[in-house]
């Protein structure tokens, strides 16, 4: 049946595709055989390994993480496929474009948040947990509050983050194959679903492998044929880039211009990261905590690989983009005097992969973007599906006694409806500016995810009550100071002025977390929190030796 069903999307969408590429192309782009054939080419191959990973998925352990059985190394690498967005990929190598040297410090702070998890999160979580970090957050408090809240920020932070991505996914590929965003959008959550619904953990897991190698792979060839170019001298590469757009391009300041706008972004991407649901839940997929381990160390070398990569990308994109009539937007240019490029800054790197490697090469930069979506909301989709069956569903509605089949349909009819939510917010926030729900969802992870998974693994004192409250806090105020700051009060709702001055929330909600749950814990003397805190020390053992750890071996 499963068979029947992944045959019939592979032709509907191939046919789809190539109809809606061939009449719509001729309004936006010429046809590029090449893009069209690697997509077809990795659809189907994607669909092949669902296929192949349905018939491996028989319980809840095979669906949330893949039974235990991948390796270091491949989660590693899918570890990364899950962390580089097309955010990342596009997104940063634009800000490199527009901004020059300030676009690394979204590349620095993403990546600075990794050896937190190395050093604090990933062992203790793997030793801990089973399938979520709520399992975490209340191995030694109450179940349902602390559940609860775990499930709202994990929810929270996915659908934020999948709205995100289903625009972004929507506008790239309407701009490089020529579909309608509404196809688009609708194409990306058809395949979601079914990598998820189907394949569990170890189909999303080869899809953000795959991806993680093809990107990889095609940034590397761009950043070498960059440097080639300039017979691998930066100093030639950054001295022709200042030629065309100033010395400015090289200075700090462009982007955050204050203190504490600086810290507070730092905060949020730092953390944020350590608090991202479908990141938290990929160490769970591994056999043991030496294997988590090896997972952060693997992940950690290839997304830094990957972000020095996008730099020179960047800048690249400035000495062989900029002002080069093939990909500025004429009419634009007309008008505003400047040098745009079609389909905005975020396109500098797809064009510069044309400017290396002709057509067939953009072929591929464009196959491997829509790869990269795919992988990420893939991820995304299964840590929502998974905190509303393991943790609302069978811990707290359930209290625990909810069989595994049970807790499996569940898990299926959550990632459905999550994929339905995706699509109709994809389509609906199609002209809205999505950099505040990005900024959100870090800022959520950062407040309501990551204080309570931290403080509950090392800080002895931690109650239900200080938990909860805290936890809550963080989530209220990230929410309320994106909304009071200048992107939604100003840009968004049309207000002259922003009544919270600050673009980034992360530096007063995450001190509103950590200062909640301290506050309402030390003042909690109840008997329960004298319980929860007698419980620490065998909490911190388990954590620390893997002694007693779901699924450790020697035991």
């Amino acid at each position: 049946m499963l068979g029947r069903i992944l045959v019939f999307i592979a032709l509907s969408s191939a046919m789809l595709f190539a109809a809606d590429a061939i009449g719509g192309m001729v309004e936006k782009q010429a046809l590029n055989v090449p893009a069209i054939i690697m997509f077809l080419l990795f659809v189907g191959g994607t669909l092949g390994i669902t296929y192949w990973a349905a018939k491996r998925t028989k319980t809840a352990k095979d669906f949330y993480t893949a039974g235990g059985s991948i390796t270091g190394f491949q989660n590693g690498m899918a570890i990364a496929g899950d962390y580089m967005s097309a955010a990342s990929f596009l997104g940063i190598s634009g800000l490199v474009y527009m901004k020059g040297y300030d676009g690394l410090i979204y590349s620095i702070g993403f990546l600075v948040g990794w050896p937190i998890i190395l050093f604090l999160v990933a062992e203790q979580l793997r030793n801990l947990g089973k399938y979520t970090f709520a399992d975490v957050a209340s191995y030694r408090l109450r179940q349902m509050p602390i559940r609860s809240l775990a499930a709202s920020g994990s929810i929270a932070t996915v659908i934020l983050y999948l709205i995100a991505q289903m625009v972004g996914s929507g506008k790239l590929i309407q701009l490089l194959f020529g579909l309608q965003y509404e196809i688009a959008v609708i194409l990306v959550g058809v395949l979601m679903i079914l990598y998820v619904v189907f394949g569990g953990m170890l189909a999303t897991t080869w899809v953000q492998i795959i991806k993680a190698f093809l990107l990889l792979s095609g940034a590397t060839f761009m950043a070498v044929a960059v440097m080639a170019h300039f017979d691998f001298s930066f100093s030639s590469l950054f001295a022709t880039a200042t030629e065309m757009k100033g010395i400015e391009i090289m200075s700090p300041g462009g982007l955050v211009s204050d203190p504490v706008s600086a810290i507070s972004l730092a905060i949020a991407l730092m953390f944020g990261t350590a608090g991202l649901p479908h990141i938290l839940m990929r160490f769970f997929t591994v056999g043991d905590a030496k294997e988590a381990r090896k997972s952060v160390f693997y992940a950690t070398g290839f997304i830094g690989y990957f972000y020095i990569l996008t730099f020179i990308i960047g800048f690249g994109a400035i000495v062989m983009v900029f002002k080069n009539p093939e990909y500025l937007d004429l009419a634009k240019q007309a008008v505003e005097g400047g040098y745009p490029i079609l389909g905005g800054n975020n396109m500098a790197a797809v064009h510069l992969s044309h400017a290396v490697g002709g057509d067939f090469f953009l072929g591929f930069i464009s196959a491997v973007a829509f790869a990269t979506i795919l992988a990420v909301v893939s991820g995304l989709t299964l840590a929502g599906a998974s905190a509303i069956s393991h943790d609302l569903y069978a811990s707290v509605i359930k209290k625990g006694k909810a069989d595994g089949i049970a807790e499996m349909k569940v898990s299926k009819i959550a990632t459905i409806v999550l994929g339905l939510i995706a699509i109709l917010m994809g389509i609906a926030f199609e002209n809205q500016n999505i950099a505040f729900v990005v900024g959100l969802a870090f800022a959520i992870a950062a407040s309501a995810n990551f204080p309570i998974l931290f403080l509950s693994m090392f800080w002895k004192k931690l109650t239900t009550r200080g938990a909860v409250i805290g936890g809550s806090l963080g989530l209220f105020t990230a929410v309320m100071l994106v909304i009071l700051g200048p992107i939604v009060w100003v840009d968004i709702l049309g207000n002259a002025e922003a009544i919270f001055p600050y673009k980034y929330p992360a530096l007063f909600s995450v001190s509103a977390a950590f200062i909640g749950i301290w506050f309402f814990s030390i003042t909690d003397s109840s008997d329960s929190a004298a319980e929860e805190i007698e419980a620490f020390d065998a909490q911190y053992v388990r954590s620390q030796t893997g002694i007693g750890a779901e699924g450790a071996s020697g035991h």
